[in-house]
């Protein structure tokens, strides 16, 4: 399976932005108190001028009108919050591709298109969730083209609530079976020649992504380089919370954990 190049969103970096926090796969969930804690201390604390979510910072997102109370509230309060300190953005992942306006008006958070360019500092760097580039998980990117279809959303979101939870549910069961089934080590990943591919198209040497839960540097053809964000977990072992804070001297890895 080869992946088709994509249209690139832009996004121009305020000239008095001094300092970007990129990061992905927090997973808020009602479940994880402490990470949830972390990732609202680190938003409303960070020296950042922007915040860049590049997906999955729900651990699922089942429409807006979820929104309305409980945890799905308590996030939607601190985004509320951050955005009056600082530039919230955010990138959909395959967790919450159903982010709608209204939250996004609520929250003050800008959308990005995926993948987007981002120009800061003189430089231009290739955004994306990462999913859409891990072609060997052929079933995935079915199910993938399937649930980005307009079609499919609307015909979602006019279910009821209490139903739309109950095959998030299922639906996240499901996947949690089958990666129990497996070793971590067979994971997906993302295809490296179909992100060198990209970064040439979009006219970036440097791409930043999540997904994978991979944390790592990729050196690619043509010179190119991809960085992989990691997931979020305060809550199970050992507590893992790693970001990128990319300033005029480059990219510099955050251990939020630590």
């Amino acid at each position: 399976m080869s992946a088709s190049t994509p249209g690139f969103g832009h996004l121009l970096a305020d000239p008095a932005w001094r300092c970007i926090d990129l990061l992905s796969d927090v997973h808020l969930h009602a479940d994880m108190p402490r990470t949830f804690a972390a990732w609202r201390d680190h938003l409303l604390g960070t020296p950042a001028d922007a915040v860049l979510i590049l997906g999955d910072l729900f651990e699922v997102w089942i429409g807006d009108d979820s929104a309305a109370g409980g945890f799905a509230a308590d996030g939607v309060a601190v985004l509320r919050a951050a955005s009056r300190q600082r530039a919230i953005a955010f990138l959909p992942g395959n967790r919450d591709f159903l982010v709608g306006a209204d939250l996004l008006s609520t929250t003050g958070m800008q959308l990005l298109a995926d993948p987007t360019v981002l120009q800061a500092f003189g430089q231009r760097w290739l955004l994306t969730h990462g999913d859409a580039l891990c072609l060997a998980d052929t079933a995935y990117q079915q199910f993938r083209q399937q649930v980005r279809s307009p079609a499919w959303q609307q015909a979602f979101l006019a279910q009821p609530l209490a139903e739309r939870e109950r095959q998030a549910r299922a639906m996240r069961d499901a996947s949690a079976a089958h990666q129990a089934g497996m070793d971590p080590a067979q994971w997906s990943d993302v295809d490296d020649a179909a992100a060198a591919q990209w970064l040439a198209a979009a006219g970036c040497t440097t791409m930043i992504h999540g997904h994978t839960h991979r944390p790592a540097s990729h050196a690619l053809p043509g010179g190119r380089t991809r960085h992989v964000l990691g997931d979020w977990d305060f809550d199970h072992g050992t507590p893992r919370a790693q970001a990128l804070r990319l300033t005029a001297a480059g990219l510099q890895p955050l251990d939020l954990a630590a």
